[in-house]
């Protein structure tokens, strides 16, 4: 017998129980099926069909559900048919609806107004679990860019030692990151499509309805937003919900990139969380590998073809129903769903667990010896050096001589020391000149504004999250 159920085997930054089920067949049947319920009570409510038919739609789905009618696999297979699954179901539905019910079940109503309309409340499940990972990892960041605010480390352009920063400005710049993740799902909208066979709801109009009207009670009823108008030609709410699932795994993949190279024996700066079981070979014993940041660089890399395929689809959608395109959308869309909460839930763990080596830090960024310090050099003594900037420049060559042929990190110090004491004029230099040198020379001392930048980002986390917490309905707009 085979199995036919993805489960994540081949994709484990997202295989979790959790992560399926909120996105697998089922969820996304058990949406249809809600929206079909919430329509008739809709129906009814505003006097369109007999009294009794919401209940009786709903409770045939309660029913159906519990009996195991709208099988996935069969309704998959059954699809195939009309070219979508709503219609197998609304088959299924109409057969198992007793009189008064039966003749409210999808009346007005056309395959995309459902199958959108259940997209999005999918994706509105799952995003709120998204946001209970992502949010958690976001406050892991700041506490980290807090905590080691100063803490020297080296920064690196294009892979090489660059000037001094500090640990607590990478770990800020992770969670601005993170953060604009977070704010851009917590503003999604999740509108309901209702449309009718071409757009234009005529069969609503012909029943004797307001389809505007009936379109916002199906959404309150639903838990969706209101649409300004249909939008089975305008793809907008779903591309933006594309960009901002992969606004995620961006923002996660950023800090996996970090530390599996942080992480790395060579430079022992950061280290993933110990847990029994991870990191582990199947051949070499003595690895730890970095599982965590391995799965969400995996999402990272995946998620960016899932929304060109949205944004693909949305720019070849013809006419009023697109043909093809249409269908495109629906496994991308529930794949970025998937790989935005795997990488959500990896982060989390991995920030919240993460671990910090500052000796490390400060002996990595010692390697470059007084050279790291070279532009401070060259700003401050080019004026009261003899020959201004190629003066300085002088003594850095002489320098970089040394340490191409070998020298130390201590005796380039020594010959850096020399050659700027023989170029900077001696009434400039003072008779404290070399506790000068000791001053120009530390690294620690020349971070620039990394610690006021730390401050600034995490200022405004703190009062953008403080916002949302206190007013939760901006989470949501409320119209598109």
């Amino acid at each position: 017998m085979t199995d036919p159920a993805d489960r994540g085997l081949l994709s484990p930054a997202w295989a979790s129980p959790a992560l399926a089920g909120a996105t697998g067949d089922d969820a996304i049947i058990a949406a249809m099926l809600e929206l079909e319920a919430s329509w008739a009570e809709t129906l009814e409510a505003a006097g369109l069909v007999e009294a009794g038919s919401g209940a009786a739609v709903r409770d045939a789905v309660k029913q159906g559900t519990t009996a195991g009618t709208y099988d996935g696999a069969r309704l998959a297979e059954a699809s195939q048919g009309g070219g979508n699954p709503v219609i197998p179901l609304v088959k299924t539905l109409r057969e198992t609806t007793p009189t008064p019910g039966k003749a409210a079940v999808h009346k007005g109503l056309t395959s995309q107004d459902v199958l959108d309309s259940a997209l999005m409340l999918t994706a509105k499940r799952a995003i709120a679990g998204i946001l209970a990972d992502l949010s958690p990892a976001a406050e892991a960041l700041a506490r980290l860019a807090d905590r080691y605010r100063t803490t020297p480390q080296v920064a690196r352009t294009l892979t090489q030692h660059s000037l001094p920063s500090s640990f607590g400005l990478k770990a800020a710049n992770w969670l601005q990151g993170v953060a604009h993740a977070e704010s851009r799902l917590s503003s999604l909208a999740f509108p309901v499509q209702c449309g009718g066979a071409a757009g234009t709801n005529a069969s609503l109009v012909a029943l004797g309805g307001e389809p505007a009207a009936l379109a916002a009670d199906w959404a309150q009823r639903s838990g969706l937003e209101t649409a300004v108008a249909p939008w089975q030609s305008f793809r907008g709410p779903v591309t933006d919900l594309g960009h901002a699932l992969a606004a995620v795994t961006t923002a996660a993949g950023h800090v996996a990139n970090d530390v599996m190279l942080l992480a790395r024996p060579e430079f022992g700066e950061l280290g993933e969380p110990l847990a029994e079981g991870r990191g582990g070979s199947s051949a070499m014993p003595q690895k730890q590998n970095p599982a965590l940041s391995v799965l969400i660089r995996s999402a990272a890399l995946q998620a960016p073809a899932q929304v060109a395929q949205l944004e693909i689809a949305a720019a070849l959608s013809e006419d009023e129903r697109a043909g093809g395109a249409w269908h495109s959308e629906w496994p991308a869309l529930r794949e970025l769903l998937r790989l935005a909460g795997g990488a959500a839930a990896s982060l989390r763990e991995l920030v919240e667990g993460l671990r910090v080596f500052p000796e490390a830090m400060r002996r990595n960024l010692e390697l470059s010896g007084p050279l790291l310090v070279s532009e401070r050099l060259m700003l401050e003594l080019s004026g009261v050096a003899e020959g201004g900037r190629a003066g300085v420049q002088k003594a850095v060559d002489a320098t970089l001589a040394a340490a191409a042929n070998g020298a130390g990190t201590s005796e380039q110090a020594c010959i850096l020391r020399k050659e700027l004491r023989a170029v900077v004029r001696s009434e400039a230099a003072g008779e404290d000149f070399d506790a000068r040198l000791d001053e120009l020379l530390d690294p620690a001392g020349y971070q620039g504004d990394a610690a006021g930048i730390v401050d600034r980002i995490l200022k405004t986390y703190e009062e953008t999250a403080a916002e949302r917490r206190h007013d939760p309905s901006r989470r949501h707009v409320r119209r598109v």
